[in-house]
């Protein structure tokens, strides 16, 4: 199984792109946003990946997080759903976005990406909401997975092309929006509330206050929490 590549970026496509690793030519299928967000031709690159393999078809689908990969993982575990619609929702949302969705139980939001009808939607929410919590906890600690040290190409003894870690600073500690939500995730957790009402309250928190930080979010997560009335 191919978890991971590390290259040069040869050739892109709309919806894929060519990686040459070593001398060897991967092919990898990746969504509308994670596209924009791959450097330019002949650049370093490196995407986490996963394979399908079928007795038709073998292809790799790349994401620039774990977070990306894992939400790609549980989403083409639902009835229903394959690669290509789940890239076509991680597009649209984000892993970020997924995990709101998700953890709030709004499938008219997973439904706005291309190819996804309303029952498809509701499955996905009914499916993965217990999962949510999980991954937004996961998103925190892989949160800069890709900020650390840079690639830079050289050529080994043979002349192919080969990528290693360039002398820049150390990777950087988890921080921004992901990091947050997981902080507050698990300060809630420690106060006793359950999975998915943290995770809900979270998420709806971070989408009311999308600059807070991990303090601003616990206090908008408990205000959501507070018995009503």
């Amino acid at each position: 199984m191919i978890g991971k590549l590390t290259g040069r970026l040869d050739y892109r496509a709309q919806d894929h792109v060519l990686i040459d690793v070593r001398g060897v030519g991967y092919i990898v299928y990746c969504s509308d946003r994670t596209m924009a967000a791959l450097p330019g031709v002949g650049e370093a690159i490196a995407l986490y990946t996963d394979m399908v393999v079928r007795e038709d078809l073998m292809q790799l689908y790349g994401f620039t997080s774990l977070v990306e990969k894992e939400w790609h993982r549980l989403l083409t575990s639902v009835q229903g759903v394959g690669a290509k619609v789940s890239l076509a929702i991680l597009g649209a949302l984000g892993p970020d976005g997924v995990s709101r969705a998700i953890a709030l139980g709004d499938w008219a939001t997973v439904k706005a990406a291309k190819g996804v009808g309303p029952k498809t939607a509701q499955r996905i929410v009914l499916d993965l909401k217990d999962k949510a919590p999980g991954v937004m906890a996961m998103g925190g600690t892989v949160a800069d997975a890709m900020d650390g040290p840079g690639l830079e190409l050289v050529e080994d003894a043979g002349g192919a092309p080969a990528a290693k870690p360039s002398r820049k600073a150390p990777p950087k500690k988890p921080s921004g929006a992901a990091a947050a939500s997981a902080g507050a995730l698990s300060a809630l957790g420690n106060l006793g509330y359950g999975p998915s009402d943290a995770a809900a309250a979270v998420a709806e928190a971070a989408a009311t206050y999308p600059d807070a930080d991990e303090a601003e979010l616990i206090r908008a997560a408990l205000r959501l929490l507070a018995p009503k009335g």
